[in-house]
């Protein structure tokens, strides 16, 4: 699951650098937790761990991007 992680983070990362915050915890019985959040204000934006759920399909990866985007567009 370390490598589905790193392919996400690195797809967000190129869409936007520098502006977001990961974390990742590596876990014995489960695929691990994963949180988006956007560093200027804090907020989380995904989170495994609080039931958002694996990142498994386009519906979520397109969930992720556009809380990024609509966040963003906020700060400004």
């Amino acid at each position: 699951m370390l490598f589905q992680y790193q392919k996400l983070k690195h797809a967000l990362e190129k869409e936007f650098p520098g502006q977001l915050e990961f974390e990742y915890y590596a876990t014995p019985t489960v695929t691990g937790y994963f949180e988006v959040k956007i560093v200027s204000t804090g907020k989380l934006l995904h989170s495994k761990k609080n039931g958002d759920g694996y990142v498994d399909n386009d519906a979520k990866l397109k969930k992720i991007f556009e809380g990024i985007k609509d966040e963003l567009a906020q700060g400004n």
